[in-house]
């Protein structure tokens, strides 16, 4: 590719569009234009934030520009898959915000997409891909600094914002399930720093405790999966306390046989509101390391990718099983109740 790539928007529906853009921009991408259905909650605040970028009337304008080379979907999440199909079949490479589908049969179909277009399917795991302190946590597992990796106990709280949360946030089939939808942040962390390529889910439950009123939300969910020698626990939730300075105090801990490291991601709860919180032990190490700097190399790596047509960013098949592992994991969570 002789030119800066070119990227578009397709559906505002979350407030991860925002991030998606912008750190496309920070690696010398043009944002080309963009289209939504209706006026979703996020549009205000993405029109602050990128406004000289050309509202479309019809995505099929911005599918039919040749000269756009990726397209960024954060759609309500049960449409993001047809959407990313669309554009893959209009020879366009995607980055979906997660979760990437919210059905086996559409994982299926994105599947036979990728194969059959030979485009690049990429969901934006924002909670490693946006979190300078995982990008210095992977520095320091690949450097050997706790040795090998057996397990991660991955947190998600979130806060539930009610007021600012669209209908679709508390219908089960337009999100997919906590599991489909939070947790895959968590899985693709357990298989990255792990280095495995599957797992089996060994135990998983989502429930509603706190919102009766929504029967439609699970506002709980937790997994354990399994692979080789490596183990993992996950636990997301909507419970986050309203005194929290952010949105939810997101932890990950990496224990390998020669040391751990607990990573807190968003807030280092009372004593620090800054982000990227770094706690490393080992035979010779015990300390604190504040990497916000660490940088976010998914991007760059993307954008490469689409150039060369490689996989450096993330390799495909990892996206399709950590989509594969979470719906798995809901499935059994909504059977064993």
């Amino acid at each position: 590719m002789n030119r800066p790539l070119r990227f578009a928007a397709i559906g505002l529906d979350h407030r991860h569009i925002y991030g998606q853009a912008q750190m496309m921009i920070s690696v010398g991408a043009a944002f080309a234009g963009w289209w939504t259905d209706g006026t979703p909650a996020t549009l205000p605040g993405f029109l602050r934030r990128f406004p000289d970028v050309p509202r479309h009337t019809t995505r099929q304008s911005l599918l039919d520009d040749p000269d756009i080379d990726l397209i960024l979907i954060a759609a309500i999440p049960c449409d993001r898959a047809a959407l990313a199909i669309e554009a893959m079949e209009h020879g366009k490479d995607v980055m979906v915000d997660k979760p990437g589908c919210t059905t086996p049969d559409q994982l299926q179909a994105l599947r036979d997409c990728v194969a059959r277009t030979g485009r690049i399917w990429s969901v934006d795991f924002s909670e490693r891909f946006e979190v300078a302190a995982v990008t210095r946590a992977g520095e320091l597992v690949a450097e050997g600094a706790i040795g090998k990796v057996i397990q991660t106990v991955g947190l998600g709280p979130h806060r539930l914002n009610r007021d600012t949360r669209p209908g679709w946030f508390f219908d089960r089939a337009a999100y997919g399930g906590i599991l489909t939808d939070i947790a895959s942040h968590q899985i693709d962390q357990f298989l990255f720093f792990t280095g495995a390529t599957d797992a089996e889910i060994t135990m998983a439950h989502a429930a509603n405790y706190a919102n009766p009123d929504d029967p439609g939300l699970q506002d709980f969910g937790e997994l354990a999966l399994k692979s080789g020698s490596a183990h993992g626990y996950i636990r997301v939730d909507w419970y986050t306390p309203d005194a929290l300075p952010t949105w939810g105090d997101g932890r990950l801990t990496i224990l390998g046989t020669e040391g751990y490291i607990e990573l807190r991601k968003y807030v280092d709860v009372a004593r620090e509101t800054t982000t990227d919180h770094l706690y490393l032990v080992n035979g010779n190490r015990c300390e604190h390391i504040h990497c916000p700097d660490a940088g976010y190399p998914y991007f760059q790596r993307l954008a490469d990718d689409i150039a060369n047509r490689t996989e450096t960013a993330m390799p495909q098949a990892h996206c399709f099983k950590v989509m594969e592992l979470a719906m798995a994991a809901q499935a059994m969570a909504e059977v064993s109740g």
